[in-house]
Order: C-alpha cells, then structure tokens, then sequence
C-alpha cells in the first residue's frame, strides 16, 4: 500500500493568515496528506505569505527561496496568501519554479490544487465536515469573525487583497467558538481587518456587542475572551457597555489610531476627529478602569512635517497608552497614497519611529510600575529551567508583554500572581495566594 503524502507549511504575516494556514491545513490532513515536521520529509512545501508591505514581501520571496533552493527532486512548491493575491507574476518571475499560486480569496482551494501536483493513494478518502475558521496556539485562539475590509485608508493595501468586508455568520462564528470552548482554550481572541465593522454586510447596527452577547453566552466555561482591531469612531457607547458588563470579556482593546494631526489623518482617509478620539479613551476608561489600550502610529506618511509630528508625541504623551506599536510608512503601489510623493526621507522615519518608541517606553514601565504589589491573573504558556511564562489581560500574544514567574507553573492554565518587579514591556512576579479567577481579573490589591 503506498503512503499518504506530506506537507510543509509556513505561514507568515498576521493572525488572520494563521487562521487560513489552519484551514488549509485541515483541508489538506482530511484529504490524506500528513503534516511534516521539517520541509525534507514532505511531499508538499506550502507557504502562506504575506504581501501588506515591502518588507513583508521580501520575508516570503526569502522563505520560499529558501525552500526551492534546498528541495529535492519531486518535491512541489506553493505560494498562498496575500502576496500570491496581490502579485502573482510578481512573486512567479522572483521565485522561479514556483508549482502553483493560491490567493486569499481561494484558500480552501488547496486540496485540488495539491491532488494535481501531488496525488494522494486510491485507498485515501477524503473527510468531511466544516473547517474551524480559527487558529489554536497552546491554550489560546484567534478566532477569525469577518474578512476583508471596506475602509479605504490611503495607506493600506488590504482592501486591494482581501477585497471588501465580508462578515461570518453569527451561527458559524458561534459554532466555532463552542469547538474551541470543547478543546479546552482558555482564551479566544477576536479578529478581523475590522473587527468593530461586524455584521455591516449582515445589516447589523453594533453587531460587535451582538456578536460579544452571543459569544458570553455560548462559551460561558472560556475564561477570557478578547477583541482586537477596532476602528477609531466605531468604538460605540453600546460596545464600550457590552464590554463592561461581561467579566469573561477581557478589559482590554486595540484601537489603531495611525496619528494624532488631522490633517496627517485626513492625507490618511482616517477618522480625523482628534477630539472624538480623546472622548472614546475617556469613556473606556471611565467605564473600564483597569482598561488596557492598544494601539498603532504610523510616522512618514507623505508631508508629514516635524510640528505634525510633534502634535502626535504630545498626544502620546497625554493619553499615555499602555501598549503602542509604530511603524514606518511604506509606499505601496496600487494605494492612494501611492500618488503622493514619499517625502519623508528615510532616516528621518526611522529617527522618527525611534523617538515615538523611546517615549511609549517610558509610559510603558511607569504603568509596569505601577502594578508593583498588585495581583494580576496569569494564563500560563511555557516552563523551563524553574521559570514560568504567562500573560495577563493586558497582554495580547506576541505583540504585548510577558509576566515571568521563578518557579515552575502549570502551562494553560490560568494562576494568580502577584506583581514584585517591573521592565519596561515585562512584569516580573510571584504565585500568590489562592487560585486564578475563571473570568476577567482585573489589577488588585493583594
């Protein structure tokens, strides 16, 4: 009898292509492919890309040459994700020999892509089923609730990718989160290009706190639930209420804000209601005391001055964020802004990204500081060597900080620590008395 083949596959870029890597994957193990650990013992090299910037494009063509450069005789090679959408002859004439391209819109797709270049045994029948639109990585997942985005930011790229909004249905959504809730996940993370935009397609009005109230309800054993990528001026009054009233859903929200100058932000297509901002930080903190709020900055856009810049390191320093990524503009073909001339010279972005970082990082380790003594609950991701490494509610994966613990805790599941020292983006604490809270524990006094 011959053996099913294996497939490799990278995924790159976001959350969101994770949760369409593990679609395919799905896909791919139901049709009798089986999964390698390394990319030599597999049939099938598959990697995911991303295609947003420069630099993202760049990673893939690398990950994917490096791959072609190394494989032996028969092995097959597949670009999917946003840059085989985006650029397809692109990304063909860089990487030559490429075996197939698969866009985002065409992902489950993969399996009649696959059987073409690497058929699967006669014997092999292929499964059923409906494929968990969702990522799990140790005790947490993102759970993907709408694609697409029908913003038309004059920076971003994602609408020429991904296309308009589309929203999943609430049932399925539902559906997935009640499978994730079965596996034991301790956290489901809530993601889109705009996840305050749910359900616009559907005809909902503030289909976020519907889909929120839905979700509690659905999955009350999940201990923390948490949103991600909310636009600036959808943060209504109702889903800042929602997101008081359930204790499962984490006081804690990302807002990309991009700037601060509203002309920037008008040269921009964003909200450019600086005010209204500074009103929706208010509020939340009004009504969520203990909110963490994340959020983006993206410095050089085309005729950004110093005194435009320098409104935005104010506003910063006013509304002292707690956790703040920014970027570097990067000039892409095909945005509007793409017909502004880049003006901004180079060194100057990275000088100012460099000084919008230095003042974040020192908001950053007063608001650590100040959690010195304080009890916050951990979910638990990894031990060794005596040490322990978790998360709090003010700690989105990978992009937020770390709560490190001496001693050896159990992974996945969530333990009270108590905060005893501070770094400027990671806590450093000790297990405390009690047990972790089911639900959303807020900083406390011990």
């Amino acid at each position: 009898m011959t053996s099913s083949p294996g497939f490799y596959l990278v995924s790159l870029g976001c959350p969101k292509n994770l949760v369409d890597s593990e679609g395919m994957a799905t896909l791919l193990r139901r049709a009798g492919y089986l999964p390698a650990d390394r990319p030599e013992e597999a049939d099938l090299l598959i990697v995911n890309t991303c295609g947003f910037i420069a630099p993202a494009r760049e990673e893939s063509q690398a990950v994917l040459r490096e791959l072609a450069q190394a494989r032996r005789r028969g092995q097959k090679i597949i670009a999917a994700g946003c840059y085989a959408q985006r650029s397809p002859d692109e990304l063909a004439a860089a990487i030559p020999g490429l075996d197939g391209l698969l866009g985002t819109r065409r992902w489950m797709e993969i399996v009649s892509l696959a059987r073409r270049l690497v058929p699967t045994p006669p014997h092999v029948a292929e499964g059923r089923g409906e494929v968990l639109r969702a990522a799990v990585q140790g005790s947490s997942a993102y759970l993907k609730v709408a694609d697409g985005c029908r913003r038309s930011c004059a920076f971003c790229a994602i609408p020429l990718i991904k296309g308009t909004a589309v929203s999943r249905p609430l049932e399925a959504i539902l559906a997935d989160a009640r499978r994730l809730a079965e596996r034991g996940v301790q956290e489901i993370i809530l993601i889109a290009q705009d996840t305050s935009d749910y359900g616009f397609d559907l005809g909902l009005r503030d289909g976020l706190a519907l889909l929120l109230d839905e979700l509690v309800a659905a999955v009350p054993q999940v201990p923390w639930i948490r949103v991600m990528y909310a636009f600036p001026g959808r943060v209504t009054a109702h889903l800042i209420e929602t997101l008081a009233r359930h204790p499962q859903i984490l006081p804690y929200i990302d807002i990309p804000l991009q700037h601060a100058h509203p002309a920037v932000l008008r040269r921009m297509r964003r909200p450019s209601d600086v005010e209204e901002m500074r009103r929706t930080i208010r509020r939340l903190r009004a009504a969520l005391p203990d909110v963490a709020i994340r959020t983006t900055f993206l410095v050089g856009f085309p005729g950004e001055t110093e005194e435009e810049f320098q409104t935005l390191l104010d506003f910063v320093a006013e509304m002292e964020f707690d956790r703040a990524g920014v970027f570097t503009y990067s000039h892409e073909d095909g945005t509007p802004a793409y017909a502004l001339p880049d003006d901004v010279p180079e060194e100057v972005k990275a000088e100012r990204r460099e000084r919008l970082m230095e003042l974040q990082q020192g908001i950053s380790l007063r608001k650590n500081q100040a959690l010195i003594g304080r009890r916050l609950d951990v979910l638990v991701e990894g031990v060794g060597d005596g040490l322990s490494v978790g998360r709090s509610y003010r700690d989105a994966p990978e992009i937020d900080g770390l709560v490190l613990v001496p001693t050896e805790l159990p992974v996945g599941e969530i333990v009270p620590v108590r905060i005893t020292a501070a770094l400027e983006y990671d806590l450093v604490g000790e297990l405390a008395a009690g047990r972790g809270r089911r639900q959303r524990a807020p900083a406390s006094p011990q």
